[in-house]
């Protein structure tokens, strides 16, 4: 009877050791693992980091052609270039309006509703949506409106294509910071 139970004994200790062994193995994968996270991480941050500063770039750069072209009325700031581009502030830049709007956020997830500004270009399309406004609209919304009417978007930063689009045509007059309307708008109203 002492030589069955040895034998098990002898089998649950074999088996107890491979249980350890593969558990000391898992382990050390384990911690590679872990490590290799964290130094993916810290390329994650390198990235945000390098991404923050090329915007930044961008904001000075695309701010300063605009400051030193010959366009008279209506050149965005690098506050409100940084505005339009910003999902989420909630204010324009400070000092500008004493009469601050509330700017509205661009929406991320924005169902196209139509076609219907497919084959246009960004001050056609705008000119549709302010004749049916009626008044004036911040880029930000100009932005998911356009999005809803199946407008195409190909460079990074939308709101600053429309921003510069407008603030380049003569059709479109900037009445607050990144909020536009149409010029014979004010026109008829004057009259």
């Amino acid at each position: 009877m002492d030589r069955p139970n040895e034998n098990l004994l002898s089998r649950l200790e074999q088996s107890l050791r491979q249980s350890r062994a593969a558990r000391m193995h898992l382990a050390a994968r384990l911690r590679e693992l872990e490590a290799e996270a964290d130094a993916v991480r810290a390329e994650l941050a390198e990235m945000d980091t390098l991404a923050s500063q090329t915007e930044a770039a961008i904001y000075r750069l695309l701010s300063s052609v605009l400051a030193s072209s010959n366009l008279s009325l209506g050149l965005p700031s690098d506050s409100e270039l940084e505005a339009a581009m910003s999902p989420g502030v909630g204010r324009g830049p400070v000092g500008l309006d004493a009469k601050r709007t509330q700017i509205p956020l661009v929406r991320s997830n924005i169902d196209v509703l139509s076609d219907r500004f497919i084959d246009r270009t960004i001050p056609q399309a705008v000119t549709l949506l302010l004749r049916e406004e009626g008044g004036p609209l911040h880029v930000n919304e100009l932005y998911n409106r356009l999005l809803e009417g199946g407008f195409k978007f190909t460079g990074q930063n939308p709101t600053i294509s429309i921003a510069v689009s407008l603030n380049r045509n003569t059709r479109f007059r900037k009445v607050a910071p990144g909020t536009f309307d149409l010029v014979m708008r004010d026109a008829s109203k004057a009259s």
